[in-house]
């Protein structure tokens, strides 16, 4: 019997909790690499393209082990997305051999696990060599952190500069020129602690469009609650799930508003930015016992 989390013919709305322990869980580029705060409240922000970024690199992660067929990332570093659309129509081992529109993207669904989970808008190229838009079944909103963060920068030395004659002039210093330099300065920015809530929805009758199965579902969750460990960085080192919560519909629409079993996974605020630990938040309340009909959860993590 499939497990109600794992069943692509329901509906599914999930609560996730995310910690960021001397980190910077979603660098802001428009603000020198900061990390994201609602500049009003002062809560911290993770987009959700950062947290989709993550869960495609670790099904790549995933893939070079099980070596699944279906399972490729469509958005990818280093590669072009007009290049994968030139798949579907090519012919080989790696082609799709599609003859218009619709077959090119019958074979984007079937070959890479992110256009068949999140969607993608793929009528981009050559007119006779795009795929059109896909309508993805999983959506991930923002994450926002349960009371204000206070970013920061901290000041850090390197021994050694970029440059070959920065060193060689600080050995070989000359009147008049530059003396060079023997070390270089830089900067790391990061929140002390933040605990950050979002939240998540998967569509039964979009996934049936594009083929969503119930290995697809476990992927996503393995994906989802593995995403921070093989993430690690300088600047990341203190990123962890703490908690992930599906609730799941008695069928494809659902009977329940998710934002009402959004609202069952609450966090009591402290009001202030003086958390430094998990522990500071006491537990989390996960209101269970007087679920609506035809609802049911599945604590994944927490």
């Amino acid at each position: 019997m499939t497990a109600p989390h794992l069943d692509p013919a329901r509906k599914h709305d999930f609560v996730f909790l995310i910690e960021a322990t001397d980190s910077n869980p979603n660098g802001d580029p428009d603000n020198g690499g900061l990390p994201r705060t609602d500049p009003v409240t002062g809560q911290g922000l993770i987009t959700d393209v950062a947290l989709k970024r993550k869960i495609r690199n670790t099904v790549s992660l995933i893939n070079e082990i099980d070596k699944k067929p279906g399972y490729e990332i469509y958005v990818a570093a280093g590669v072009a997305l007009n290049a994968q659309h030139e798949r579907a129509y090519a012919d080989g081992d790696q082609g799709g051999n599609a003859t218009n529109q619709a077959t090119a993207q019958k074979w984007m669904c079937q070959n890479f696990f992110d256009v068949r989970m999140f969607g993608a808008v793929m009528s981009t190229g050559k007119a006779d060599r795009k795929a059109g838009r896909v309508q993805g079944p999983v959506q991930i909103g923002f994450a926002r952190s349960i009371d204000p963060v206070t970013p920061f920068d901290i000041g850090i030395t390197r021994v050694t500069p970029t440059r070959q004659e920065d060193v060689e002039a600080w050995k070989n210093p000359e009147e008049g020129k530059s003396k060079g330099k023997e070390t270089e300065m830089g900067s790391k920015h990061i929140v002390p602690y933040g605990l950050y809530k979002g939240a998540g929805h998967f569509s039964a009758p979009l996934a049936s469009r594009t083929g969503v199965t119930t290995n697809d579902l476990a992927v996503l969750w393995r994906a989802f609650t593995h995403m921070f460990e093989h993430d690690r960085a300088a600047a990341r080192a203190g990123l962890a799930l703490r908690g992930l919560y599906v609730f799941t519909h008695a069928d494809a629409f659902g009977s329940t508003p998710a934002h009402e079993l959004i609202d069952r996974i609450t966090v009591k605020p402290l009001g202030e930015a003086t958390a430094r630990t998990f522990a500071d938040y006491g537990s989390i309340d996960v209101r269970d016992a007087d679920l609506p009909d035809g609802v049911s959860i599945t604590r994944l993590v927490g």
